[in-house]
C-alpha cells in the first residue's frame, strides 16, 4: 500500500472503528495517538504516537508527508490537539472533519449538577456536602480535589495518577470501560459512594454509571464540554468515512 493520505487525530473508540472502516474501503490512513495512556488500543493501520510540537510544526508536518485530510476524532475535552487541528490545517489549506460523539442528555429523574470545570466540580462538591465520591475525570486535572480534606475519593483511571495530584482521602481504581449497569451500581453500593464527577464525554462505554446513579438516587457533577472552534462536524463513524471518501 502506498502512504497515508488521511490522518485521524484518534485515542477513541470512534477514531478506531473509522480507521477500520477506511482500511477495509482501502484508503490509507495513518492514526496518531497523544503518547498519554501507558497501553493504549491501537486501530488498524499505521500509528503514530506523540505529540508534533505545537501547531505550527503540525501544519508542516502535513504538508511534508502528503496529508490530503484530517479527522480529529479525538476525546471531547482534548482541547490542546484540536485547536492545533484547526490551525494547522488552515495553514496548510487541507479539508478538516471533527468527528464527535454527541453528549450526555439527563432524564428527569437525574440529579445533575453542571459545571464548566474542574475546580467547580470541587465546589460543587463541597456545596453538596459530598463525603464519599466517584472521582471518573481521568488522571488529568486530580489536583483541583487536592485541598478537599472532607471527602472520600475513589479515583477511577487507565493509568496511575501522579501522587501530588491525590486528595488527602483516596482510593485509585485502575481500570477501563465497558463498564455494566450491574457493576456500577456493586462500585457505588460496596464503597458507599454518595456523589459521582464526571466529564460529558458522551459515548456508551462509561455512561453506566449514570444510569447506576439514576437508580440509586445520587446527585452527578458533570462537567461540560469546551468551547470548539467553528469547523464541520459529523457524530458518526459512517458520516465521517462518507465525508474521507467522498473527496477520493
Amino acid at each position: 500500500m502506498g502512504a497515508p493520505t488521511v490522518l485521524i487525530l484518534g485515542g477513541t473508540a470512534e477514531a478506531r472503528a473509522l480507521a477500520a472502516t477506511l482500511d477495509a474501503a482501502g484508503v490509507v490512513v495513518l492514526s496518531s495517538l497523544a503518547g498519554r495512556v501507558a497501553r493504549p488500543r491501537l486501530p488498524v493501520g499505521a500509528v503514530r504516537i506523540g505529540g508534533f510540537g505545537g501547531p505550527d510544526a503540525l501544519a508542516d508536518w502535513l504538508v511534508e508527508h502528503g496529508i490530503e485530510r484530517v479527522v480529529d476524532a479525538t476525546h471531547p475535552f482534548a482541547e490542546r490537539i484540536s485547536g492545533s487541528a484547526v490551525h494547522a490545517c488552515g495553514v496548510a489549506q487541507i479539508p478538516l472533519l471533527r468527528l464527535e460523539r454527541p453528549g450526555w442528555t439527563a432524564g428527569p429523574e437525574d440529579r445533575w449538577h453542571w459545571v464548566d470545570d474542574l475546580p467547580q466540580a470541587e465546589t460543587a462538591l463541597r456545596e453538596l456536602g459530598a463525603r464519599r465520591v466517584l472521582l471518573t475525570s481521568g488522571r488529568q486535572g486530580l489536583a483541583a480535589f487536592t485541598a478537599n480534606a472532607d471527602a472520600w475519593f475513589l479515583i477511577r483511571c487507565v493509568d496511575p495518577p501522579a501522587p501530588a495530584d491525590l486528595p488527602p482521602q483516596h482510593e485509585v481504581l485502575l481500570d477501563r470501560g465497558p463498564y455494566t449497569l450491574e457493576g456500577e451500581l456493586g462500585l457505588i453500593d460496596s464503597h458507599a459512594v454518595d456523589t459521582i464527577v464526571t466529564k460529558d464525554s458522551g459515548g456508551p462505554l462509561t455512561e453506566a454509571k449514570l444510569h447506576a446513579a439514576r437508580a440509586r438516587g445520587l446527585p452527578v457533577i458533570v462537567v461540560r464540554r469546551p468551547p470548539r472552534a467553528d469547523v464541520e462536524t459529523v457524530a458518526t463513524v459512517d458520516d465521517a468515512a462518507g465525508w474521507v471518501l467522498s473527496q477520493r
